[in-house]
């Protein structure tokens, strides 16, 4: 009886054995198998990253590693309020009957701020006079100082040249230009200018206050 138990659990143990290297031999045939096709797989991968990078290369920018400043000048100016403004610019050239042979357009989607405020080197001691307790002031008036492109949020959003056309190299400058002056001016015709004068001087009455002179009266050159 007892042989024939230990005879089991030979037979038992020789199929467990049998069995595990009969495992790992189709395990190891089928990888054989699929690796000339992991192979051609990856092949076809990298031949795609190619593909793309030739069809849509990523720019490169190298800056020059010498840099001139110009000039240095010291400023005194008071920022007192900033607009944002967003504005939408069509630049075409070559346009007309033959425009899908000769045209190139482009639609600019510009982001820009508009900075305006004080220029405080422009007072001048013959503007502040002080009597009877009363400080007047009279301020420059106010002034823009920034108008520029948020080149972070602005962008081309569409762009249409001719079947033998090249793009016009120069077209999107002129437009980011146009586009400036385009935020200027919807700045200017908002109010930007009234209300930098108003806040320099909400400003500067409670900066007088400070310095000891609480009444404080603003004067234009009529006043």
């Amino acid at each position: 009886m007892k042989n024939n138990s230990l005879l089991s659990v030979l037979i038992i143990g020789a199929i467990v054995v049998g069995a595990y290297f009969i495992v790992q031999t189709v395990r190891q045939t089928a990888q054989a198998a699929t690796a000339p096709f992991q192979q051609v797989n990856q092949a076809n991968q990298a031949l795609q990253t190619q593909m793309a990078n030739l069809l849509h290369p990523t720019p490169t920018i190298i800056p020059d590693p010498v840099t001139y400043i110009n000039e240095v000048r010291a400023l005194a100016r008071l920022e007192t309020i900033q607009y944002s403004v967003e504005k939408v610019v069509t630049g075409e050239t070559g346009q007309g009957t033959f425009g899908f042979l000769f045209g190139d357009k482009l639609l600019f989607v510009a982001h820009g701020t508009v900075i305006a405020g004080i220029d405080m080197s422009k007072l001048q001691p013959e503007d502040m006079h002080f009597e009877n307790g009363v400080l007047r002031v009279k301020l420059p008036p106010a002034e823009v100082f920034i108008a520029t492109l948020d080149n972070e949020k602005s962008y081309v959003y569409n762009r249409e040249t001719g079947l033998i056309a090249k793009p016009d190299v120069n077209l999107e400058t002129l437009v980011r230009q146009k586009a400036e002056d385009e935020i200027r001016k919807a700045a200017l015709e908002d109010g930007i200018l009234e209300q930098a004068q108003t806040n320099a001087q909400a400003y500067l009455l409670k900066f007088f206050a400070a310095l000891g002179y609480p009444n404080t009266i603003f004067v234009s050159d009529q006043g």
